[in-house]
C-alpha cells in the first residue's frame, strides 16, 4: 500500500478511535486491534501483491489461454494468417508379454484387425477434437495419416524372451495437416493417443498388463513460430 494511501487510512482511524460520549474502553481497544489487522493486512497484500506482466518471470511469458482474471477462455484467432500446417505425434502400447502381438500379427484377435481398427480410430479422433479439448478451434483438416507397427518378440513364453529382444508392442505415429490460422499438435495426440486407446480397448481380454506410454509431439511446421522437431 503507498505512504500516503497508509497516512490517510491511519489519519482517519486515528480519528475514530479519539473517545467521545458513548465510547467505553472495551469498544476503543477493539478499534485500535481492527486497524492494527488492517495495516498487518495491507503490508502482506504489498508482499504478494504479483507485479506487471513484464516483471513476471523476467519474460513476460503468460499462459494464452488464461486471461488477466485467471479464468480460461478461447485465444482469438481472427488476426493469423492462413498458412500450411503439419504436426506429427507419436506414442507406444506396450504388452507384458507376447501373445496379444502374436494374435495381431496372425490377426487372430477375437475383435478384429486391430491394427486396421486403431488406424480408422485415430483418424477420427483427429476430425474430433474440438468436441473432446474445450479451448481447441475448429479446424478443417486437409489429410491425418495414422501408421502403426508390431514391435518385438511375439512368443508365448513367460516374458524373458520378450525382454532380451525387446518389449512386444505396437508403435505408433500419427501426422495432421491442414490450411489454418492455427497448429494441429491437439490433433496429432487426439489421433495417436486414441488409436493407442482403441488398441488398448481390442486386446485388453488377452492381456491386462498392457500400458500406453510416451505421447508426445515429435514434429510441428508452419505458422509464426516455424519448424520444430523433437531431437
Amino acid at each position: 500500500m503507498p505512504a500516503k494511501m497508509q497516512l490517510r487510512l491511519g489519519g482517519a482511524m486515528a480519528h475514530l478511535l479519539r473517545p467521545g460520549k458513548g465510547t467505553t474502553r472495551g469498544q476503543l481497544g477493539e478499534s485500535r486491534r481492527s486497524l492494527c489487522t488492517s495495516r498487518r493486512l495491507a503490508k502482506d497484500n504489498d508482499q504478494r501483491s504479483p507485479g506487471p506482466p513484464h516483471e513476471q518471470g523476467g519474460e513476460g511469458v503468460q499462459l494464452t489461454h488464461v486471461s488477466a482474471a485467471g479464468s480460461a477462455r478461447m485465444v482469438s484467432i481472427s488476426e493469423k494468417q492462413v498458412t500450411s500446417r503439419v504436426a506429427t505425434a507419436a506414442c507406444s502400447v506396450r504388452f507384458s508379454n507376447g501373445k496379444a502381438l502374436r494374435l495381431i500379427r496372425e490377426n487372430q484377435m477375437k475383435k478384429g484387425d486391430v491394427l486396421g481398427v486403431a488406424r480408422v480410430a485415430g483418424i477420427m479422433a483427429a476430425k474430433r477434437t474440438p468436441d473432446l479439448i474445450p479451448l481447441c478451434h475448429p479446424i478443417a483438416v486437409s489429410h491425418v495419416t495414422v501408421d502403426l507397427e508390431a514391435t518385438g518378440e511375439d512368443g508365448d513364453g513367460d516374458g524373458a524372451g520378450e525382454a532380451r529382444a525387446g518389449t512386444p508392442g505396437i508403435e505408433i505415429r500419427a501426422t495432421v495437416t491442414c490450411d489454418g490460422k492455427t497448429g494441429v499438435e491437439m490433433e496429432a495426440m487426439t489421433a495417436a493417443s486414441t488409436a493407442a486407446l482403441t488398441v488398448y480397448d481390442m486386446c485388453k481380454a488377452v492381456d491386462k498388463g498392457m500400458r500406453i506410454e510416451g505421447l508426445r509431439v515429435v514434429l510441428k511446421d508452419g505458422g509464426k513460430s516455424g519448424r520444430w522437431e523433437m531431437e
